[in-house]
């Protein structure tokens, strides 16, 4: 009888184990939906005529066929019969009954949009699912799957959707020995000793995740970039991974380093104008594209934080980008060729630099370079203004850099959902060519015609069972891809869709924790960089605050050399009387910010050097107003923990115990942040921290002593 007990027990150990929630589903669960939704979509699915026999759209039919089984409880069969309640899917190509529907819709789509229908044929009500090519036709079979698991009508589809941007991409900043810089979420995906041989089951259900939200490359190495990844070797392990990743409609990038004719190809030099070299890359892409036929292109980082470049010789990055770009061009490959440059030889304020060296380069790149730029003109900062270059090179398609890897956002222990800082950035009005000219527009090509376009993403995906380490870090990932198809898609909306995918589609559990991720980044910037500071955390690592911090290689990598603060105020002049970044931008903008009394205030110590007594629009003093702004951020997550601890019935328990613990974590690395600041920042104001606000329960020399050796990231 014991034995017979421990045995049912055992088994009803392995089977709680089996289903624990650990997140590594993501977004596409596919589990049972509510039974009246059930009910309501077996009725409006009867059967499922799918005709279409490529890699993609068997890709597709697979996914709608699992979706479909896990939501609605049992299969749906296929048909070829047209009876009510049928689900067309297809293309004109592949299909002949979605040819004969001659769907208007489909002339203006391209090759990656879809159309989801409600239509008649033959008097029968069929839901028709219809693209121009096989990408079109998966991206909308997860679109639809997407409706289901929020519980959307589909009674009456009249929905059509199209990418506003062409090349949405993956940065991955892996090494081939597995480390991730700056990644929060264990070692690389990528195995690469065991590729191409061993392919982890993790790579397919990568490529699902990033084709359901409509991203359709990945850059799979690091931007400081390791020649060996073009040898013989490494290519058999790319292929290895592109072949994974073919069936979901996404193309393989690879980072370039600019050296790499001396390192692995025997040359003296790597100079772009050197008709050897020329000849080198060329013979080397060729190679590539023998191993991978649809290899994207190249990713290069070239003379910014030691990495080798055209500079070296001499060089422009023109001619550096225009090499690379010739030996793409005959296979369609692209560059793109990353603006992110700063030197320590150069006394310019390092905000400038990017624009110094590009602003004078517009127009000179071949047209399959897309000039790759960060959101702000720093360093991926909780807030920055968005880049001047934005707006600045007419003649020259830019791609938007994001970074979801939370390298300067509290790392893979911080709840902070970034699409309110991808919206901010992308709504700024850059005023390029009057009002309206927004960062969204220069990047969508709109502004200025251009046909080639693209968004990077520095992913934060590790060898996690959940992914991203933070649970919540999947929302950015999700956001990026949402976005990335289409900007003008809300915060509010994204977030939406992903809660109702990944916890809940109840109205209270929606609600919840819609408003935590709404605020997070909000708060994150008050307790960390509030009214416009940036760069204060620690050395190296990044991690935690360290504003003190006066000791490194190079000027331009110290906090005191951003803040500046002394006895009289606080803050980076950018003005005309200071660094005049200013300058840079457009006229209108820069008449909004050169003056404090205008200036948007989460901006005002990027750009101007404020009095300690300096009244801001709050009617509090400059240090007033900073300590408001530090604990305001800490009230917001014990507020976020609140609301989150509310949810405990209606959160699987792993899941919950694991948010609810990070926000423990996240409010004290908060506290910490708040009160190390405002002690170093007090040497300087000489006033007292308001009483009404809690007092820093340790010393300023405590919080200098701390160090962190093995922080993550490095």
């Amino acid at each position: 009888m014991i034995k017979r007990l421990l045995i049912i027990l055992l088994l009803n150990l392995s089977l709680a184990l089996a289903h624990a929630e650990d997140g590594y589903r993501l977004w596409l669960r596919f589990d049972p939906i509510e039974a009246g939704l059930r009910t309501r979509y077996t009725q409006q699915i009867k059967g499922i005529h799918f005709a279409g026999n490529s890699a993609v759209q068997q890709t597709a039919k697979t996914e709608l066929l699992q979706g479909l089984q896990g939501m609605l409880g049992k299969a749906v069969g296929e048909t070829k019969n047209m009876a009510e309640g049928v689900l067309v899917v297809g293309s004109p190509q592949s299909s002949e009954l979605v040819a004969s529907l001659q769907l208007p819709q489909l002339k203006t789509l391209g090759k990656e949009g879809f159309v989801l229908t409600t239509t008649t044929r033959q008097g029968r009500r069929l839901t028709v699912i219809a693209a121009n090519d096989d990408a079109g036709v998966l991206y909308g079979v997860f679109h639809f799957l997407r409706l289901l698991q929020t519980g959307q009508d589909i009674d009456k589809l009249d929905l059509v959707s199209a990418p506003r941007l062409q090349r949405r991409v993956l940065n991955h900043w892996d090494n081939l020995d597995r480390t991730v810089e700056r990644g929060y979420a264990g070692f690389s995906i990528w195995d690469w000793h065991r590729l191409p041989g061993y392919l982890d089951p993790r790579y397919k259900d990568y490529a699902r995740a990033n084709a359901s939200i409509g991203i359709n490359g990945t850059v799979l190495t690091n931007v400081n970039a390791n020649a060996m990844i073009l040898t013989p070797m490494y290519l058999e392990k790319v292929r290895a991974l592109a072949d994974v990743f073919r069936p979901y409609g996404i193309r393989v990038y690879l980072t370039a380093r600019f050296s790499a004719p001396v390192e692995i190809g025997g040359l003296k030099t790597a100079d772009p104008l050197d008709p050897q070299v020329q000849q080198w890359w060329k013979d080397k892409t060729k190679e590539v594209y023998q191993y991978v036929p649809d290899f994207g292109g190249f990713l290069v980082k070239a003379n910014s934080e030691g990495q080798p470049g055209p500079q070296n010789y001499g060089r422009n990055h023109a001619d550096g980008a225009n090499m690379l770009a010739d030996a793409v061009a005959p296979f369609g490959g692209i560059v793109m060729w990353r603006a992110f440059v700063y030197s320590n030889e150069t006394p310019e304020d390092r905000v400038k630099q990017a624009y110094t060296d590009f602003k004078p380069l517009d127009g000179k790149f071949r047209p399959n370079v897309l000039v790759q730029v960060k959101n702000g003109p720093l360093d991926f900062q909780p807030r920055e203004p968005f880049h001047p270059l934005f707006g600045a090179m007419p003649q020259t398609p830019l791609m938007m850099e994001y970074q979801l890897t939370q390298e300067y956002l509290g790392q893979a222990t911080h709840l902070v959902y970034e699409a309110p800082l991808f919206k901010e950035i992308q709504n700024a009005d850059t005023w390029a060519k009057g009002k309206g000219s927004t960062v969204a527009k220069v990047m969508d090509g709109s502004l200025e015609g251009h046909t080639l376009t693209g968004i990077a993403g520095v992913a934060n995906i590790g060898n996690d069972r959940n992914w991203t380490g933070h649970l919540f870090g999947q929302a950015n990932w999700y956001a990026f891809g949402r976005l990335a198809w289409d900007h003008t898609l809300t915060s509010s909306g994204i977030a939406t869709e992903w809660i109702g995918q990944t916890f809940s589609t109840k109205p209270a559990v929606l609600a919840t924790v819609r408003n935590i991720m709404l605020q997070s980044h909000e708060a994150m910037v008050n307790y960390m960089t509030p009214l416009g500071l940036a760069h204060i955390m620690g050395y190296g690592h990044h991690y935690g605050p360290a504003p003190w911090w006066d000791k490194a290689p190079r000027q331009d990598w110290l906090p005191v050399y951003f803040h500046k603060a002394d006895n009289m105020g606080l803050g980076f002049n950018r003005t005309a009387t200071g660094s005049n970044a200013l300058e840079q931008y457009h006229p209108e903008v820069r008449r909004q910010w050169e003056n404090p009394a205008t200036c948007d205030e989460r901006y005002l110590l990027w750009f101007h050097h404020v009095g300690w007594k300096q009244p801001l629009r709050s009617g509090r003093n400059l240090w007033e107003e900073l300590c408001f702004k530090y604990n305001e951020g800490v009230d917001s997550l014990h507020g976020m923990q609140s609301q989150w601890a509310g949810l405990q019935k209606e959160i699987d328990p792993d899941r919950f115990a694991h948010v609810q613990m990070l926000l423990g974590v996240q409010e004290q690395e908060a506290t910490w942040w708040r009160d190390a600041c405002l002690l170093y920042f007090q040497t300087f104001s000489k006033m007292p921290i308001p009483a009404r606000y809690p007092q820093p329960a340790k010393t300023l020399d405590y919080y200098k002593s701390l160090r962190f050796p093995y922080a993550p990231g490095n």
